[in-house]
């Protein structure tokens, strides 16, 4: 008996035009149009230069795939419609044994690709009764399921390419296992600690299966130990029937070994085998597996002083959820690789962070992605495929998105780096933009939502939790209705930070307000926030490929900035921050970006962090906070901490030193230099403000925060130090810490620096340096400067050293105070550490080098104010 068999069908493939009668060979499939018209020289590179524009013919176009195959021999298509597809993020599977014919050895198999947008539009006019609202883009793309920033988004290209971007295959088989889910709760004591696991495994056999064995075990150790089995389990189809629905007993274990967050435990995963036999007792006609790690995760929405609480908790601890937003990482997704997305995710996890966030406009990454994060304990926040948008839920529609999610959900449920679902990003903001109907607290009729200006509701609040609660029924994945969102009559659009998450677009959109004002500008956790920023110059070579549009501003680098207006708030940001002289150059204004951003993000991580407080007395102020964006998929201007092409920019080291185990953080008392708030004598913002302040006024805090198991003591050191001479200006303060396990202690909060204990003749600009020593050891340091950095004199020599100390190995150290050291950084290059800022009287900062000799001959470097 024939068991089961796959045929890849990944050679031997053809596409054309509509308009062309000639059929060209495809390079790869999976495949996209663009990327094989460039094969073929048909198309530049879209992404360089300005040549996105000359491909946009290549959308309005009809596109058709074909290649043959031979007919297996079990079995017994041709001209004949066997499929239409409207809906891009579902997976289909088609009986052919009908269509096959015996006398035929090769089968033509022909994929016709109509144009989205063409299709959108079409579907825009047919239903008139919806009022398709549409951000970023144009309306087409609202009734189209299809990655949405195709149509273009503020940080990425028109591409609306097409293509069979997944694998096609032939199957062959007598039986075959499907829908495998394994229900799991994991039982816990008063501390929360995990004391049992009970488990269910279900799953669907299709054919003449007589039996079907089941086994679940944890891996033994790398040294040999045989592996641990949880499971093993041999059922007899009943009555012969297919399909068949397995259920196997009820299985129960103590002091379960659980798959634990980066940073928090180790990752242990439970390997399950299925099989099913035939008559015999003995054929395996098909044999399934799974990889699945077992863990509790709970978000814990509790009212306490600060309203109501956000944030995980899995496996009875609390996580503080630091992370990235993710985007596609590339606008023709066949290139991305397994290998590529394991880079991703590494990158991520070596940047301290433990979250990244699947964004709505994008796609379900592959398997590839999630096995990644599986492995390296990063949690996903995967958003359902729905952005910016007021979406219509015309049966049809409703029907699709319906087999999407089910789909999705059944594809992903056993990863246990998956925690939340969520409906939705930033749709909910629509409804107060446009004034749509929304009654949450007193209609709760979903039928009822479907006749309202705001049908959409019935998708995220019905449809999709209960397709959840259908697909994974045990507790252990969580809805979220959409992002931002609160409670249902909190606001999204304007920020609640009392409730839910928050995107906080208040710096750099809205009213742009200064980066210094976000410890302020926080919520219960901040799912979005962001400053755009230019990558290094070797990326910018990469894309822009005449010399002569290689400058700050230039035609060609607008043209990769697709934020709206971006040539305003960028410059106003450099403009309020540093001086104008400094930007002399492409090199010194990318560099001087670059640093905003760092500075920008690193006070939010740090500043956000800090809030997590403890878990005893409801301190848990801000649960988390997830960057916009960690990156591109084009290379571009734009918020991404990585650009396309996997190299750094100076905010990702920012994160990593905020976001690092054990971090001290520093911050003084914001003075704005060019605006008096509004108060009782002046009844509006003015700006005659006393911009000495600055100096003269000087307050600080400084804190530790942990994400350790257990309590940590150390030392605390606060220096003040001239920016002028490199000398301390006031006297060294110690102070002995205790930093409680995954918590946060305040050790100087509003201290004033007291000018009347200090020689010099009178106040000066000087940096104020933390440093957390633990056993002698420096654990982390932190800097705060004073504001604006435009206002400092740093013409002076900073006394800069770089020296090569060993194979790989820089050391860098300075004799006065030195503000955004930057290493430029090319794709091959990886450094331990980059974007720092240098005090003299520290030990010499140490950077490792990788992918060069590590000397200084290959390394070039910026700093603030440098020549």
């Amino acid at each position: 008996m024939a068991g089961y068999t796959v045929q890849y069908l990944s050679s031997g493939w053809e596409f054309k035009c509509e308009t062309d009668q000639k059929w060209l060979s495809v390079s790869q499939i999976p495949s996209h149009v663009h990327t094989e018209l460039m094969h073929h020289g048909l198309i530049s590179d879209p992404f360089l230069n300005s040549n996105e524009l000359e491909s946009r013919w290549v959308a309005e176009r009809t596109w058709y795939y074909r290649t043959t195959f031979k007919t297996p021999s079990e079995v017994t298509l041709n001209g004949k419609d066997i499929l239409k597809s409207d809906n891009m993020f579902v997976e289909h599977r088609i009986s052919i044994t009908d269509i096959l014919a015996d006398d035929i050895t090769e089968n033509n198999l022909e994929i016709e690709f109509e144009p989205a947008r063409r299709r959108g539009l079409d579907l825009v006019k047919a239903h008139s009764e919806h009022d398709f609202i549409v951000h970023q883009t144009e309306v087409s793309r609202g009734p189209v399921r299809k990655a949405q920033y195709h149509w273009g988004w503020d940080w990425g290209p028109i591409l609306l390419t097409c293509g069979p971007w997944k694998p096609v295959r032939l199957e062959t088989y007598v039986s075959r296992i499907e829908d495998i889910r394994v229900d799991y709760e994991v039982h816990t004591d008063d501390d929360g600690f995990a004391t049992m696991l009970e488990a269910i495994v279900h799953a669907r056999v299709i054919g003449p299966a007589a039996e079907i064995e089941v086994e679940l075990a944890v891996p033994g150790s790398p040294y040999g130990a045989k592996p641990v089995v949880l499971l093993r389990d041999r059922k007899t189809n009943p009555d012969g029937v297919s399909p068949w629905r397995y259920s196997s007993d009820r299985v129960k274990w103590g002091n379960p070994q659980l798959w634990w967050p980066r940073g928090y435990g180790t990752q242990t995963f439970c390997d399950l085998q299925l099989r099913s036999i035939a008559g015999d007792g003995s054929t395996v006609l098909v044999e399934e597996y799974q990889k699945i790690g077992f863990r509790k995760v709970e978000l814990i929405q509790e009212n306490d002083q600060y309203g109501q609480s956000f944030y995980f908790r899995v496996n009875g601890e609390d996580i503080f959820a630091g992370g990235s937003c993710w985007i596609p990482a590339d606008s023709f997704f066949p290139r991305v690789t397994p290998d590529r997305y394991r880079q991703w995710i590494e990158i991520l996890a070596e940047g301290n962070q433990n979250m990244i966030r699947v964004w709505g406009g994008g796609v379900y990454e592959e398997d590839a992605f999630y096995t990644a994060c599986d492995e390296l304990g990063i949690l996903v926040w995967q958003d359902f495929m729905f952005a910016c948008a007021s979406y219509p839920t015309y049966p049809e529609f409703l029907a699709s998105v319906e087999v999407e999610a089910r789909q999705n959900i059944r594809r992903l449920r056993h990863h246990p780096s998956v925690v939340l679902w969520c409906g939705n990003n930033e749709d909910y903001q629509l409804i107060e933009r446009y004034d749509l109907e929304y009654n949450f607290a007193s209609d709760k009729n979903p039928q009822s939502w479907l006749n309202s200006t705001f049908p959409a509701r019935y998708i995220y609040e019905h449809l999709l939790p209960t397709i959840l609660r259908e697909e994974s029924p045990s507790t252990h994945t969580i809805y979220h209705p959409g992002s931002p969102w609160g409670n249902g009559s909190s606001t999204t659009l304007n920020v609640d930070p009392t409730v839910g998450d928050i995107h906080q677009w208040d710096l750099w959109n809205g009213e742009a307000k200064p980066w210094q004002l976000l410890p302020q500008m926080g919520g219960r956790f901040v799912s979005e926030f962001g400053m755009v920023a230019y990558p290094h110059v070797d990326t910018i070579q990469r894309f822009v490929t005449d010399p002569a549009e290689r400058y700050a501003g230039s035609r060609t680098l607008d043209f990769h900035n697709k934020a709206v207006m971006h040539e305003r708030r960028l410059l106003a940001y450099i403009g309020e921050n540093f001086r104008v002289e400094w930007a002399r150059n492409l090199t010194a204004f990318a560099h001087l970006t670059q640093v905003l951003q760092a500075d920008a993000l690193g006070a939010g991580y740090k500043s956000w962090r800090r809030q997590w407080g403890r878990r005893k007395g409801g301190e848990r102020r801000c649960g988390g906070v997830l960057v916009w964006q960690l990156n591109d998929c084009w290379p571009a201007v734009s918020w991404a901490v990585v650009d396309y092409y996997l190299v750094k920019k100076p905010a990702y080291y920012a994160i990593q030193r905020a976001m690092a185990p054990l971090a001290v953080g520093v911050a003084r008392t914001f003075h704005d230099w060019t605006a008096r708030p509004a108060d009782e004598l002046w009844r509006r913002n003015t700006g005659h403000v006393d911009p000495r302040r600055a100096l003269t006024d000087v307050r600080f805090d400084v804190w530790v925060v942990s994400s350790r198991a257990e309590a940590v003591r150390g030392d605390v050191m606060v220096r003040f130090v001239s920016v002028k001479t490199g000398e301390e200006v006031g006297e060294r303060m110690q102070e002995e810490v205790l930093v409680p396990p995954n918590g946060c202690v305040e050790v100087l909060t509003g201290r004033k620096f007291d000018w009347d204990k200090v020689s010099v003749a009178q106040p000066e600009p000087f940096v104020i340096h933390a440093t957390l020593w633990v056993d002698g050891v420096l654990a982390s340091s932190d800097t705060s400067w004073p504001d604006p950095i435009k206002y400092l004199d740093l013409s002076s020599d900073r006394g800069l050293v770089v020296k090569h100390v060993d194979q790989g190995l820089v050391e860098v150290s300075a004799a006065k105070p030195v503000k955004g050291f930057v290493f430029a950084e090319r794709q091959g290059l990886n450094l331990s550490d980059n974007g720092f800022d240098l005090v003299p009287g520290d030990k010499p900062k140490l950077v490792w080098v990788e992918g060069g000799r590590g000397d200084t001959i290959e390394l070039t470097w910026r700093f603030v104010g440098c020549p």
